[in-house]
Order: C-alpha cells, then structure tokens, then sequence
C-alpha cells in the first residue's frame, strides 16, 4: 500500500527540484535565525552582561566569568534539546519540530530584550537569564540536526555533503548579522549602548523569527522519513535507546570530530573580541565587524568544502582540516597580539574561514551518514550536540583561564589546548568508517543489536 504524506507525495515519488530548493532554502533561512537569536547572547555576554547583570562591585573579570558560565548553561542544555526533539523527530517527522525550534528561539530572544536588568531586580536577573539560557540551549539542541536532515535528505547521496553545509551555514550567517546588528549599536556611546542600545538586536529577531516561521510552513516533510515511516520503521521504540544500543562507537566519533572545530568557533565568536578589544589596538565596534567579515567569508568556505568531502570523501577532507588547524592556530594568535590593526583583521580570517571551516565544512554530511533514518534525528543531535559541550561550551572557560596561568605561556596555552582537542577529534575522524556514496542500511546482525556500524568504508 502506498503511503502518503501530509503533503500529498507518495513516499517513493522522486523529489522535485522545487521541494529540494525549497528545503535547502528553508533550512538555511531557519538555521540562520536560530543561530542569530544563540549567538547573539555570546556577542553580548562579553561586552554588555558582566556590566549589566551582576553588581557593580563585582570584579570585572569574575562578572565576565559568570556571564560565560550562563553561556556554558546554553550549551549544557543542548543535548537534552537534541535528544527532546530528535525523539519526536525521528517519530513523527522533521518539519514539525523545526517549527517548534524556531518559535521557541525568538520568544526567548524577545525575553531577553525586555529583561530588566540586576540594578531594577536584583539577583533574580542572572537567574532569569539562566533561565531563558537555557530554553535557548533546549531549542538549538533540536534545531542543528533537523534543518540538516531536512536538507541532505532531499537530495541524491552524490550532493549530500554540500546540501548539508547549506543548513550549516546558517550559523556563521547567523554570526554575521549578530555581530553585525549589535556593532552597529556598540558605536553609540557607553550609556545608550547599556541602557538600550543592546536590546534592540535581541527584539529584531521577531521579524527574522516571521519569515522563518513562514518558509517552514511551506516546506515538504523528508523524503527519506516518509519512504521509512511508509515501511513501518517509525513510531516503534525509544530513539534515544537505540542509538545508545546500536550506534556507541559511531556516536562516540561523532562527539569527539565535531569538538575541535566547534571550540574555535566559539572561542572567535565569544572570547577573542573582547580579548583583542582590550589590547587596545582595535575598538569594540571594529573587533565586532572584523568578527563580521570573517564570518561573511565562514558562509561560502564551509561550502567550499563540504563540496570537497562530496568528491574525495569526508575523511580526506577532514584530516586535512586537522592538519591545518595545528599549523595555522600558533600563527592566528600572533596576528591577535600583533600591534597591527590589519594583522589583527587577518588573524579573523585565519581563524574563522580558513582554520574552523576546514573540518567544520563536511561535518553534517560525516554525522548524518553514521545513523539510519530512523535513528538519524536522534542520532545526529546527541552527537553534535555534546560535541558542542565539549568544544564550544567551554571555549570561553577555559580561554580564561588558561590565557591567566602563572606559566606565562598567555594565548600560547589556548593553542597548544586546541591542538590537543583537534588531535583526539582527528582520530575520531581516522578510525571512522567513510561514508561517501553510502546509503545507511539496517542489517540482520544491527537489528539484533550485534552491530553498531551502519555503513562500510
């Protein structure tokens, strides 16, 4: 019996290529709302909340420390996102909970415009803005892996890697009109800025949240849920538990190859602008726009290759990515401490396009492929997801305080740390599986909870 979806499409019918611009559209359009309205509180945690959420009194680096803290709490709460929202992914489809995602985020964004501050309430300002932290942290957690299935599945396994970077790329356009947005409001003076000058960016996103609302809507559910949910694969079990049962080692590369890069990200995003700012050598306002441009570049290098992992493999292109992150991340930090404005310009563009980008491109393509697609929505959450924790959430953190350690080693510290992360997610990379080409099939052996793998190399 054939089965039909909402939207009126057999499950076996090919997809058109309207459906598949449509989706690679929406799924980058939501993404970069949803990134937007996240990375928009890490632009703000080091420059507007230390001052405005905590007393006066406070040292600054300890209000700075606390204002990282509550950013860690976003990323801690990602996974339960991802595993929330990856079980009724994976139960009842993809488009549903994207929609969900998105509502949730530009609520909570709207909250925080509106929030008052520690001077009007006094400590329950941090509390609350914990809280809203971590609502964001539960819908991104849900976001990341649903608008990147949504894309690499309506499209043939030859393309896959580049449709996928498509919804990655939300989050450097996200970081783009972030930091963008709100340089554009670090230009007034310090006491507009504080007063409200901050807050604008955050309420802007209710129209961004609109029309991302609006191309969700129109967009068609997954081909490949609806051919699984059409065989009787869905709506069975615990996703959660099967990916724990069936995929532990997959999983676990998965993890570790997603941690590296996302601590750079995180760490040029959120730590090095305020970092460079106080040098000196560069004002807030430009540190934000050099953050800017380099994410500007981000969108069309993660692309680029991604587009390499579809014609020699995710592996090849992800080792190489490893490669140059280790020669390059020494050289990114002498730019940074450069009396150069320029060379501090440069330092960005090393660090975002070039050094993140080159193993970051490929990445949704490398954890979709490890996962059915039953099992995808879940599977591919959790892993990037405490990927995200691992690397992202405590790249502020640990940036603190290992550029304060009594050895004198400074920013140097920060590099040898990354080299470190990026050779365990290296390896995680090596002894994975190539997925190239490969449809994810069950077999006999994994059904029976004997084999973990889901594809050969």
């Amino acid at each position: 019996m054939e089965h039909r979806s909402a939207e009126g499409a057999t499950a076996s019918d090919p997809v058109s290529p309207k459906d598949s611009r449509r989706a690679l559209v929406s799924s980058f359009l939501g993404s970069t709302v949803e990134y937007y309205d996240f990375l928009l509180y890490g632009a703000a945690a080091g420059l507007v909340f230390p001052k405005l959420f905590f007393p006066e009194s406070m040292d600054p680096s300890l209000g700075a420390t606390l204002s990282f803290v509550i950013l860690l709490a976003g990323y801690v709460s990602r996974p339960i996102g991802g595993i929330l929202f990856g079980h009724f992914g994976d139960k009842v489809g993809r488009k549903n909970m994207l929609f969900i995602t998105l509502m949730m985020m530009g609520l909570v964004s709207v909250c925080i415009g509106l929030m008052p501050t520690y001077e009007t309430i006094g400590v329950a300002a941090p509390l609350i803005l914990v809280g809203l932290r971590i609502i964001q942290g539960l819908a991104v957690g849900g976001e990341w892996a649903g608008a990147t299935l949504m894309a690499a599945e309506h499209v043939q396994d030859g393309n896959r890697g580049f449709a996928a970077s498509i919804a990655v790329t939300g989050g450097p356009t996200g970081s783009v009109l972030a930091t963008l947005i709100l340089g554009l409001f670090a230009g007034l003076p310090d006491e507009a800025f504080l007063s409200w000058g901050w807050r604008v960016p955050f309420l802007m996103s209710a129209a961004l949240v609109v029309i991302g609302l609006y191309l969700r809507y129109r967009v068609t559910e997954s081909p490949a849920f609806a051919e699984a949910r059409a065989a009787g694969e869905v709506h069975t079990g615990v996703p959660i538990v099967r990916v724990l049962k069936r995929y532990p080692l997959s999983s676990l590369y998965g993890i570790l190859a997603a941690a590296g890069p996302l601590f750079m990200q995180a760490l040029l995003a959120v730590w090095v602008v305020p970092y460079v700012a106080a040098q000196g050598v560069v004002p807030r306002q430009d540190a934000l726009y050099m953050l800017t441009f380099s994410s500007f570049l981000h969108i069309f290098a993660i692309p680029f290759f991604a587009w390499l992992s579809d014609r020699y493999g995710r592996r090849p292109v992800m080792l190489a990515g490893a490669a140059i992150s280790v020669l390059l991340v020494f050289p990114m930090f002498m730019l940074f401490n450069s009396d150069s404005y320029w060379l501090v310009a440069l330092g960005f563009v090393v660090g975002n396009p070039i050094i993140q980008a080159s193993m970051y491109g490929p990445i949704g393509a490398f954890l979709a492929e490890k996962f059915d697609t039953r099992d995808r929505y879940t599977g591919v959450s959790l892993t990037f997801q405490l990927g995200s924790v691992l690397g992202a959430g405590t790249a502020p953190l640990m940036a603190n305080w290992l550029v304060r350690l009594d050895n004198g080693g400074g920013t140097g510290n920060i590099a040898w740390y990354f080299v470190g992360l990026i050779a365990v997610s290296a390896l995680a990379v090596y002894l994975s599986k190539e997925t190239l080409n490969h449809t994810a099939r069950r077999t006999d052996r994994r059904e029976e909870g004997i084999d973990d793998l889901v594809t050969k190399g």
